[in-house]
C-alpha cells in the first residue's frame, strides 16, 4: 500500500505539471523484495527425484527509483522574440547565484540591466547584456543571437550554446524548471545547436510539458485499483485470523 501510495503522488504531481513550461514526466519504478524459499527447484524429494518447480514466496513489493522521462514535449507558438525551444537533445545553462543549473524551459525575460534571464532571474549562461537601443532581436537555429537595431543594423551579438548529458535521468531536479548536475547524469557537454546530437534552436516558440493526461488518469486509476486490492487482501487476512481465533469456542 505504501508503495502504491507513491505511485499515486507520482502521477498526482505529474498531473499538476501538466502546463508547466519544460516539464518532464515522473515513472515511478518498483521491485519484488525477499522471497522464502519453502522448496528449491531441482532438489530431490524423498523418493529421489528432482523438483521440477520450486516453492517460493514472495515478501511484497518497494520502490527504487523514480524515473524522468526527457522525451520532446509539444511547442507552443508564442511569438515572443524571448521565448526559445531546444529541438532535440540538451539544456539551457543558467547561473543560480554562483551555482551552475540547467533548465528546459526557454520562457526567458530581460531585467532592469538588460541581461537574459528566467522568471526567477537567474541569468542566462554566457550572460549577455542587450543594448538598450535594441530594436529586435533574432535567434537562429545554431544559436546565433543577433540584436538589430531601427535601422536594421546588427549592433550587438552572442551565441547561445546547449548543454547535454549522457544520462539526463540523472540530473537532480531542484524545482522552478531547473537542474544540476550529479555523478549519475556526468558531465555536461557543450555544444553549437544542431551539432554533437544536441538539438537546435527555435525562437518564438515554448516546449509543454510532455504529460500525457489520458495515460496518466489511466495510471491513477491502476494505482488507486491496486491499492484497493492490497487494502482488501489486509482485511481478508484479519477475517481469517478471526476465524482461526474462534475455532476453540
Amino acid at each position: 500500500m505504501i508503495a502504491q501510495q507513491l505511485n499515486l503522488d507520482v502521477t498526482a504531481n505529474n498531473l499538476a505539471n501538466v502546463n508547466t513550461t519544460g516539464f518532464k514526466k515522473n515513472r515511478a519504478e518498483f521491485e519484488d523484495l525477499m522471497y522464502q524459499n519453502m522448496k528449491i527447484a531441482g532438489s530431490a524429494n524423498q523418493e529421489g527425484d528432482r523438483l521440477p518447480v520450486g516453492m517460493q514466496v514472495g515478501m511484497g513489493v518497494r520502490p527504487v527509483a523514480v524515473h524522468k522521462i526527457f522525451s520532446q514535449g509539444d511547442f507552443q507558438n508564442t511569438g515572443n522574440q524571448l521565448d526559445l525551444v531546444i529541438e532535440g537533445d540538451g539544456f539551457f545553462r543558467v547561473d543560480r547565484n554562483g551555482e551552475e543549473a540547467y533548465t528546459r524551459s526557454g520562457a526567458f525575460k530581460l531585467d532592469s540591466d538588460g541581461r537574459i534571464v528566467t522568471d526567477n532571474g537567474h541569468p542566462l549562461q554566457p550572460e549577455f547584456i542587450v543594448p538598450g537601443e535594441t530594436q529586435n532581436i533574432v535567434v537562429t537555429e545554431d544559436g546565433r543571437l543577433t540584436c538589430v537595431d531601427k535601422a536594421g543594423a546588427e549592433i550587438a551579438g552572442t551565441d547561445i550554446p546547449v548543454y547535454t548529458f549522457v544520462n539526463p535521468a540523472g540530473l537532480k531536479a531542484e524545482g522552478r524548471n531547473l537542474y544540476v548536475q550529479t555523478d549519475g547524469s556526468g558531465e555536461a557537454v557543450e555544444s553549437v545547436p544542431g551539432q554533437n546530437n544536441a538539438g537546435t534552436l527555435a525562437q518564438g516558440f515554448l516546449e509543454m510539458s510532455n504529460v500525457q493526461i489520458v495515460e496518466e488518469m489511466v495510471n491513477m486509476i491502476v494505482g488507486q485499483r491496486a491499492y484497493e486490492a492490497n487494502s482488501k487482501s489486509i482485511t481478508t487476512a484479519d477475517t481469517m485470523l478471526q476465524v482461526a481465533n474462534q475455532l476453540k469456542r
